[in-house]
């Protein structure tokens, strides 16, 4: 199957496009976009992917779906297009890194700034219809998205994982520990911001471990 996805993702995921899953996965997608209203843009679904090649990867955060409301999900998870009001899990993101680190509130929501400094930011759904949050879960995408996450960890070192919510934790349960970081916390929801991501200096933890290791710090 001809998926559109950067070269350097799509040679070593091309085993996971031919399954019947994602086939059916793919049926189901296009039938949606063409009946329904659907985020992000057909062309963004793999954004995360183009935005951030598999080298170049050297940190990884959790999402669950896209935004579902018109104009902002743009392919990466907690980001939107820039010019567009930031989400309150996003506000509370920029909150604690302003805590941690000092970094100023920025005024864009577009986080294509950390994808490309090798900030994988990815979504465990890849699409939503309008409006309906979860109505692209158990379609397949969580398969595919697993197995993402399971040949990072297997196939390379170093990386820092972000695990925001017992969502994303119970996602990276495949995470080899023993040759990654995993930082874990409350997620930045409004909801549970206080109970632990408020305070969790993930920003500042991420940049010291890769910097233990010789690697690039994210400027956040």
């Amino acid at each position: 199957m001809d998926v559109k996805i950067s070269t350097s993702w799509r040679q070593r995921l091309q085993l996971e496009f031919e399954k019947d899953y994602f086939r059916h996965l793919t049926d189901f997608v296009k039938n949606e976009y063409q009946t329904q209203t659907v985020y992000p843009p057909g062309r963004e679904i793999f954004h995360a992917f183009d935005s951030c090649p598999f080298e170049e990867v050297r940190v990884v955060i959790i999402g669950q779906d896209p935004y579902h409301g018109p104009g902002q999900a743009n392919g990466l998870c907690f980001s939107v297009r820039d010019g567009v009001r930031q989400p309150p899990s996003l506000v509370n993101i920029f909150k604690e890194l302003l805590r941690d680190t000092g970094k100023p509130i920025p005024p864009s929501g577009d986080l294509d700034r950390w994808a490309q400094q090798g900030v994988l930011l990815l979504n465990a759904t890849l699409t939503v219809r309008a409006s309906t949050p979860g109505s692209h879960q158990n379609k397949g995408w969580e398969t595919f998205t697993d197995a993402v996450i399971k040949m990072l960890s297997d196939e390379k070192e170093d990386l820092v994982f972000l695990l925001w919510g017992a969502y994303a934790q119970k996602k990276g349960e495949v995470i080899n520990r023993s040759k990654h970081l995993v930082l874990m916390s409350a997620h930045p929801s409004p909801f549970s911001a206080d109970r632990g991501f408020f305070g969790n200096k993930h920003f500042s933890k991420t940049n010291d471990y890769l910097r233990s290791k010789g690697l690039k710090e994210i400027d956040w």
